[in-house]
């Protein structure tokens, strides 16, 4: 199996159409080879490719900043000598300054598979301003780790924002080459537009479904920012993002964030029993652990709180098809709403430079999510009528743009 980087650094043919062409990178920390080597570095190597400026998107091209809203400043690579400007410090849409030293910009950005996730928001940024002065985009593609299930409500019109980049649920199911011909259509734009695609990518394979883990083609994971620190991480995702919308701890300031969730006071035995009668199919596919941690920075930081962490790893007990962490998610947010009614579970402080509408609505693309927790007269099948019927219409809408088979 080999990811796109690997195909365009092995293959001469592929580079040729960029000879006497100026090239740009937009990258982070999990931009590697299989080696591990950067994918900044294996293209300066390439005595064919002229590299004249480089992109980081949020929390840097090196990874340096750990949390929202901590930017990233331009600089000069001390090494190359090239430009590296920020997509995620004083501007989030590169401007005509940035746009002015490359002719054909290369993506080579790791994601997982969840539409806040904002590396697929820059994407949609750098193919207009691409599409505005008439450059190039080619996506160097990567795996989704989170495969091709689909989950969640559809981002609603008018919702839009950093963490919403389009109309597709919370767990879209595509890889950043797929997106990238998505957002071409949806948003009727005209630019060269290329995919070095993936060799031998199985999303439905296997203990990865989606993360190479078959033998012979294991591959390290490196965080592609600061919490996404292991596969599991990438599969809970689509689900534990919402804490961040909560005043519940998410994990940040532990060692396994965005897998775990509790803050102190909670009855988790009684949380995880009231989930387990509510809605226990939501509960399928992964084990749930009572547990106890203590963050060291972030919310509650150095107070005890009790907690559930959720578990994806062991093979004999996941089940991808079966697993549905936003569900979970929401089942969670219900089960406390049912403990304590006036638990103030929903944070109310500016979140990605939002500051007059919740955290929770905009992570979910809309206020229904949260509409359905604290009507706890509403039951599960309500929410799970509304997320079905988005899911179908996004199987059916994300199919012509599929670039390695639905399964």
């Amino acid at each position: 199996m080999k990811f796109g980087l690997e195909r365009f650094l092995q293959d001469p043919a592929l580079r040729a159409p960029l000879k006497g062409r100026r090239v740009a990178l937009l990258a982070h920390p999990a931009s590697v080879t299989r080696d591990l080597t950067h994918s900044l570095d294996a293209l300066a190597a390439l005595p064919d490719l002229r590299l004249t400026a480089a992109f980081g998107p949020q929390h840097g091209l090196r990874g340096d900043k750990q949390d929202n809203m901590e930017e990233s400043p331009d600089f000069t690579d001390p090494r190359l000598g090239i430009p590296v400007f920020s997509l995620y410090g004083e501007v989030r849409r590169p401007t005509d300054a940035m746009m002015a030293p490359w002719d054909v910009l290369l993506v080579d950005l790791q994601d997982l598979g969840c539409r806040i996730y904002t590396f697929i928001t820059t994407l949609r940024y750098v193919l207009e301003a691409a599409a505005a002065h008439g450059k190039a985009v080619w996506v160097l593609d990567r795996p989704n780790p989170a495969g091709r299930p689909v989950e969640g409500l559809t981002l609603r019109e008018g919702w839009e924002s950093f963490v919403g980049a389009g109309p597709m649920p919370m767990r879209h199911g595509m890889t950043m080459g797929e997106l990238g011909h998505w957002f071409i259509d949806q948003l009727g734009l005209q630019l060269e537009y290329r995919v070095i695609a993936m060799e031998g990518w199985q999303p439905g394979a296997g203990p990865g479904f989606g993360w190479p883990m078959r033998a012979g083609e294991e591959r390290t994971w490196v965080n592609p920012s600061p919490n996404a620190a292991n596969l599991w991480m990438a599969r809970a995702y689509a689900g534990t993002v919402m804490l961040e919308g909560t005043t519940l701890s998410e994990g940040r300031g532990t060692t396994r964030p965005l897998e775990l969730f509790g803050a102190p006071g909670i009855d988790t035995r009684r949380l995880l029993a009231d989930m387990r009668a509510l809605a226990p199919e939501w509960l399928a596919g992964c084990l749930l652990r009572e547990c106890w941690f203590e963050p060291t920075f972030h919310k509650h930081a150095g107070q005890l709180c009790a907690g559930v962490q959720i578990h994806t790893e062991d093979p004999a007990r996941y089940d991808h098809a079966a697993f549905r962490p936003w569900r979970l998610q929401a089942l969670a947010f219900r089960a406390l709403r049912l403990q304590a009614p006036d638990y103030p579970l929903w944070r109310d402080f500016a979140y990605e430079y939002e500051h007059d509408r919740l955290a929770i609505d905009l992570i979910n693309g809309s206020p229904l999510l949260r509409e359905w927790v604290d009507d706890t007269t509403r039951p599960p099948a309500e929410l799970e009528a509304l997320a079905a019927a988005d899911e179908a219409a996004w199987r059916a809408a994300r199919a012509p743009f599929l670039l390695y088979g639905d399964t």
